[in-house]
């Protein structure tokens, strides 16, 4: 194992400039001495069957003891041999120990062959899926909100993932939660005037969920390929009265767009009436004729026409 002195370094994330400290790796992955598995299954198989072939002959002979040693012997050896081999299908990775020492891990799939008197571990490498539980926290602004998201990940490197952490998948797991927990209450459920929200900014949100998952999770030798947030919503209990704030804004935003609107049309009505020279209107009656279309164009209901038999001033 690679030895050194057990110093802390820091990870720094992008959320906020928030150092997520980490201790120092200790050991790396690399890759031991293997061969091709098929010449020594080859030669195990050969030696075994010329090991059974010597005490066959020293039994049935006159017992004599080179013949039966050497067959014991052979016999030994080829079952170091062929306990020597290993097959590794794609997506998998041995990490090779032997007596506690960490020798590499073997990625090539197929029949691999390695020296005798190790222990070979299974590690997988293909890509997996972790999704949070839903966490209820608090947003900046101090609401309760729900918040949940999935992380997809992958064992980059395999000495790291065994002996740097207890259980690396549970590892990933909780340092996933926190990440969310951090995310979530550091910036509002929704926006403000300027800065990033949770509900209006979810490509940059997650951006920087991945990085601070990635910085977590980077003494485990796992690689963050992608997060995202799967569920965000407010608490229940102030979920109807954010809701009413919701539309109240939503209906304010619609008369602020009518008004415009409106007020637009009646500009475009005088200017026409006096570039055409139809009616001669003075102020009085220009107001008046204000007045009753932004009735007619704002109101939110059908208006009702009354006809005036007399003048403006009657």
């Amino acid at each position: 194992m690679v030895k050194q002195s057990p110093r802390m370094v820091a990870k720094v994330d992008e959320v906020e400039n928030v150092a997520v400290e980490m201790p120092a790796a200790r050991v790396s992955e690399r890759r031991p001495f293997d061969v091709n598995g098929w010449p020594m299954l080859g030669l195990g198989l050969l030696m075994l069957a010329g090991g059974v072939v010597l005490l066959v002959q020293g039994v049935q002979g006159d017992g004599s003891g080179p013949l039966i040693v050497s067959g014991v012997i052979v016999l030994l050896l080829a079952l170091l041999v062929l306990g020597s081999l290993m097959a590794i299908a794609p997506g998998e990775a041995r990490v090779v120990q032997l007596l506690g020492r960490y020798l590499g891990t073997v990625r090539t799939d197929g029949l691999r062959w390695v020296i005798p008197f190790t222990q070979k571990r299974k590690v997988s490498t293909r890509i997996r899926n972790h999704e949070t539980d839903v966490a209820k926290v608090n947003d900046l602004d101090g609401n309760p909100i729900e918040m949940a998201a999935v992380v997809v990940w992958q064992v980059e490197d395999t000495a790291k993932a065994l002996f740097e952490v207890d259980d690396f998948v549970e590892f990933v797991a909780i340092q996933t939660e926190t990440a969310v927990r951090h995310i979530a209450g550091n910036y509002p459920y929704d926006s403000h005037e300027d800065g990033l929200s949770l509900r209006d900014n979810a490509d940059e949100i997650t951006g920087k969920l991945s990085a601070e998952i990635s910085a977590r999770v980077a003494s485990a030798g796992v690689k963050v390929i992608e997060s995202r947030i799967t569920r965000l919503s407010y608490a229940p209990e102030i979920a109807q009265a954010m809701l009413r704030r919701q539309q109240a804004g939503a209906v304010v935003a619609a008369r602020q767009r009518i008004v415009e609107g409106a007020v637009g049309m009646v500009e475009a009505a005088l200017h026409r009436l006096d570039a055409a020279d139809v009616v001669d209107l003075d102020d009085e009656r220009k107001a008046a004729m204000v007045s009753n279309l932004l009735v007619v164009l704002c109101g939110d209901r059908d208006v009702q026409p009354v006809v005036n038999a007399g003048s403006l001033y009657q």
